[in-house]
């Protein structure tokens, strides 16, 4: 398959120019944030350890999840009031994770980037394999296969551009 990249990058110049307003043009967002992003653990001990215990995320609540009889619901502070949660199914067989169109590519969370060092060194300590990107930038997969970024860019920024 030949990508044509002119064609693409033309079409983002014209969905640049027809959506794309200067920050101080753009309307103020209907939202006021970001509540949470639920993923799917598993194992909630083993993503507890990992979350609360490598990546220094506290966990805030384990609560019963309403949805589905002897499910858990937990949540991980990742600041800023955000937080990261999951869900674990007992009895179902969900299977591994899998990226597929239209899902969960990669969960990306801003840290200092003092932060950001000693965060990629508690992966390494614990066996976690990553890769680096751009010196910023940190991938591996939690215990049950998704993608995590660390980001040492600022929360609104990426690589050095404004995003928001």
């Amino acid at each position: 398959m030949t990508i044509d990249l002119p064609a693409i990058e033309a079409t983002r110049a014209r969905l640049r120019e027809t959506h794309l307003r200067p920050t101080g043009e753009r309307p103020a967002s209907t939202a006021r944030g970001l509540h949470h992003t639920a993923l799917v653990s598993s194992d909630v001990e083993r993503t507890i350890a990992f979350y609360q215990g490598v990546l220094g995320f506290p966990l805030t609540e384990l609560i019963d999840n309403r949805d589905y009889p002897g499910s858990s619901h937990f949540f991980f502070d990742i600041g800023h009031e955000n937080l990261l949660a999951f869900f674990d199914f007992p009895g179902l067989d969900l299977g591994p994770y899998a990226e597929v169109l239209g899902g969960l590519h990669h969960v990306a969370i801003s840290v200092e980037p003092a932060r950001w060092e000693e965060l990629v060194g508690r992966l390494t300590e614990a066996g976690v394999e990553h890769v680096v990107h751009s010196g910023v930038s940190v991938y591996f997969r939690d215990p049950d296969g998704a993608r995590i970024e660390l980001i040492a860019d600022p929360l609104g920024e990426m690589y050095g551009e404004h995003v928001l």
